[in-house]
């Protein structure tokens, strides 16, 4: 989540400022964006490093310093967190940021529910100018970029039924989504977890034209972090117009409103 700013710079020109960044949580995503942070690239070229916030008392990572989330929070210096804490603790560091007037990054899923992530989205702009379940939120929540990557591919869904079936005993879950498009054409999206199951992404299509069972082999996707992070800082500078920004925001909105109408429709049945 990311603000428009008046004035705009081309990301290889060189830069009049540079926005100060903090790094909440450091685990493995946290730990990717301090690193990229630290490597010079296009756009960490106006970012700079000041430090990272943690629950643990680490003192300095590589030599990145440490520092307290009330002085991230009251920092003049820190003008944008990225926030790669635990999916539950996501809502609280965004509020607390956006409130001192800072922009945010936030990993995936923003919230866990579509409620807070529309609050905090009117916070924003108004602040703004241009895996287990209690950690990680229900599987609608956690898998909320598999969800994503269909909204993107087939737009807007409506959701047709979803089931839950969990075996705690043996740490097992399936979630199992029937979803229809626009034009009402079925989709049905599962999330299986369960201790010795690889991480894998199974898909099959079936067009008029023909099906598809295997993604095309485009290359191991490097750098995604990194990516993201381009992105965050085109936005910074604003070289994002109004109409994307809109329509990334209500994608955004759409797929936690689907994800959380997932969850209530799972927990009905129980």
């Amino acid at each position: 989540m990311c603000f428009l700013l008046h004035k705009e710079t081309k990301m290889n020109a060189e830069p009049e400022r540079k926005f100060g960044v903090v790094v909440v949580g450091v685990g493995r995503a946290g730990s990717v964006r301090l690193r990229d942070l630290r490597n010079s690239h296009a756009s960490s070229a106006f970012l700079n490093l000041i430090g990272f916030v943690s629950r643990r008392e680490l003192g300095s990572i590589e030599g990145v310093q440490q520092i307290s989330l009330e002085d991230a929070l009251s920092s003049q210096e820190v003008e944008v967190a990225y926030i790669c804490s635990e999916s539950s603790s996501h809502e609280d560091y965004i509020r607390q940021f956006l409130n001192a007037g800072k922009h945010v990054l936030v990993e995936y899923p923003m919230t866990l529910s579509w409620a807070a992530a529309k609050d905090l989205w009117e916070l924003a702009e108004q602040k703004a100018g241009p895996l287990e379940e209690e950690r990680f939120g229900f599987p609608a929540f956690s898998g909320i970029s598999r969800l994503t990557w269909l909204v993107s591919l087939f737009g807007e869904l409506s959701l047709v039924s979803a089931t839950l079936e969990e075996r705690k005993e043996d740490q097992y879950m399936k979630m199992t989504v029937c979803l229809e498009t626009e034009n009402k054409s079925p989709l049905t999206w599962i999330e299986e977890k369960a201790p010795g199951l690889k991480r894998n992404r199974h898909l099959s299509f079936h067009f008029k034209s023909g099906s598809l069972e295997n993604m095309p082999n485009v290359g191991i996707n490097k750098n995604i972090f990194l990516k993201d992070q381009n992105i965050f800082v085109q936005k910074l500078l604003g070289q994002f117009s109004e109409k994307e920004l809109a329509a990334e925001k209500q994608r955004i909105l759409h797929c936690l409103w689907l994800a959380e109408e997932i969850q209530k429709h799972c927990c009905s049945k129980k």
